[in-house]
């Protein structure tokens, strides 16, 4: 397929990395906002910059110098901000480590830390409690020196370290360069315009470097910032006003069986002032990203006149494609950036160039992990399966891996099946089982402990009505108790780790294909055969 490139507008490039770096913000009508002791406290952005700097003079003192990299560890906070500004202002490294997957001890050589920032741990060499940063803040005597601490990054510096949340295995290190950042945050500015009167609410974790970005907008573009952790975004919402929230499907389909159960069917303009009161009564537009979000989530969002644009990216290429004002078409994850291209290769997947790549490698990984993604023309193989419509929208079908490849041969793309499923009320999430097998199984993730297994039964044979013979879903296992991230079976984005499922409910999986060997006739697209996980005996 030929190269598809986005033709929207493009404003001028602004080098954001460095105007923070060398500059300070002199904005004192913004202010990010976050909870601190119990408290909603409020910074201006000129506060904020000011501590900042403080902290990398104390950075500094302490002999941390540009290129060194400073790991921080710990969950969203005020502290983690100041960290990242001020390793900008240092012109270092940070690398950011997802709380609960990393152990202190292990990354300060593993990853040639010359500094590691991490929640309630004693000080010992290069590690800090991060809670020590406050009091660097405040310090005013470092207001004295305001030379900057180093002359600027060039665009192929590195700034930041990501990792990857894969499902299993050691996360992948990926360095990211200076000019990719500016790019990818540039090009979503000229989209979504964002300035005076907005509000960003930032809940996803700060170890995401893309999340940290609407901190450097902040500050670039001149607009407020709410700072929360997932379990108080909506607390926080309704206390700070946000303009713009952005969070993973997850989180949008909670809020939509939330105000579903709470206010039951409701019309359009009901439903949307619902969902404006969940969320502070001020939102312009939402954002969604990170996992594919469900055709019954999108339009619960979208018909009530509350914007939920869905794009499509990753680590290793950031934001490919997204929807917004300009251009917008439900189900689609938008046109591809100005700054991106894209191809399929013959099998079908996406590949990626960028203008100005995150890298052209991981630098922590197993050998041969880099050639799997990273491709010798400096593209990204994505290993989705997707394709572009006559207009330009990119639509994603799912991955290689969720492709399931039946006994007889046939392949099932398990996406379309799974949103499907999920449409029950009763589906909190769902995976599907059956490579070499020959018929489907779904294991089904309950949203409430009083599932009915009946219902589900019905819905999967509503379902069966309208897929080929090899996609009938013809048995489900329901599980006992949710995925979720600490039962180790969706990742930080909410994402199901397939393969972890499959292993967790193997020996129920095999009880179900055994059964059909001796019993056949109680497997049928028209009466599926349910095995409810959480009784003692499967229910028919």
């Amino acid at each position: 397929m030929s190269e598809m490139r986005s033709q929207a507008p493009r404003g001028p490039d602004v080098d954001l990395v460095n105007a923070i770096a060398l500059r300070g913000c002199d904005d004192e009508r913004h202010v990010i906002r976050f909870r601190q002791d119990g408290v909603v406290r409020a910074w201006t952005l000129a506060e904020l910059d000011r501590k900042a700097a403080r902290v990398a003079r104390r950075l500094h003192a302490l002999g941390l110098r540009p290129r060194d990299r400073v790991g921080v560890l710990s969950r969203n906070r005020i502290e983690f901000v100041l960290l990242d500004l001020a390793v900008l202002k240092l012109g270092a490294v940070t690398a950011g480590f997802e709380a609960g997957r990393f152990e202190p001890a292990r990354i300060v050589d593993l990853y040639g830390l010359k500094a590691l920032f991490a929640e309630g741990v004693d000080r010992s060499g290069a590690v800090f409690d991060i809670a020590e940063v406050q009091a660097w803040a405040e310090c005013v005597e470092a207001d004295a020196a305001e030379r900057p601490l180093h002359a600027g990054y060039d665009p192929a510096d590195v700034l930041a370290i990501k990792f990857t949340s894969g499902s299993t295995g050691a996360p992948k290190g990926l360095e990211a360069t200076v000019a990719s950042v500016n790019s990818s945050i540039n090009e979503v500015q000229a989209m979504f315009g964002h300035g005076d009167g907005d509000n960003l609410l930032v809940f996803l974790r700060l170890a995401l470097l893309q999340q940290r970005y609407w901190i450097y907008s902040a500050l670039a573009f001149g607009h407020d910032l709410t700072l929360s952790d997932l379990d108080q975004a909506l607390d926080m919402a309704k206390a700070c006003q946000p303009t713009v929230v952005m969070g993973v499907p997850g989180f949008y389909e909670a809020l939509r069986a939330s105000l579903s159960q709470r206010h039951g069917d409701a019309d359009s303009a009901a439903r949307g002032a619902q969902i404006q009161a969940a969320l502070g009564g001020r939102v312009r537009y939402l954002w969604t990203g990170s996992a594919p979000a469900s055709r019954t989530v999108l339009e619960f969002f979208n018909h009530a006149g509350v914007p939920l644009y869905e794009g499509y990216g990753s680590n290793e290429a950031c934001i490919v494609a997204k929807n917004h004002p300009g251009a917008f078409r439900l189900g689609s994850v938008g046109k591809v950036l100005p700054n991106k291209s894209i191809r399929f290769d013959q099998d079908g997947v996406l590949i990626v160039a960028s203008r100005h790549p995150v890298n052209c490698r991981y630098t922590w990984c197993d050998p041969g992990v880099s050639e799997k993604s990273f491709l010798p023309s400096a593209e990204v193989k994505t290993w989705d399966l997707g394709h572009v419509d006559e207009d330009g929208f990119l639509y994603i079908h799912g991955r290689v891996d969720d492709v399931l490849t039946m006994a007889s041969g046939r392949n099932v793309l398990a996406r379309p099946l799974e949103e499907g499923l999920r449409r029950h009320p009763d589906v909190h999430e769902c995976v599907l089982y059956g490579t070499g097998k020959p018929f489907i199984t779904a294991i089904l993730s309950p949203a409430l402990a009083g599932a009915d297994a009946e219902a589900l039964r019905r819905h999967i044979r509503a379902l069966n009505e309208d897929v080929f013979q090899e996609a009938r879903i013809l048995a489900a296992l329901i599980v006992d108790e949710p995925f979720s991230i600490e039962n180790g079976l969706l990742t930080s984005q909410f994402k199901p780790k397939r393969k972890m499922i499959h292993q967790r409910y193997m020996a129920q999986l095999d009880d179900i294909y055994a059964r059909h060997a001796r019993t056949p006739e109680a497997f049928s697209a028209d009466a599926a055969y349910v095995r409810d996980g959480r009784a003692p005996q499967p229910s028919f």
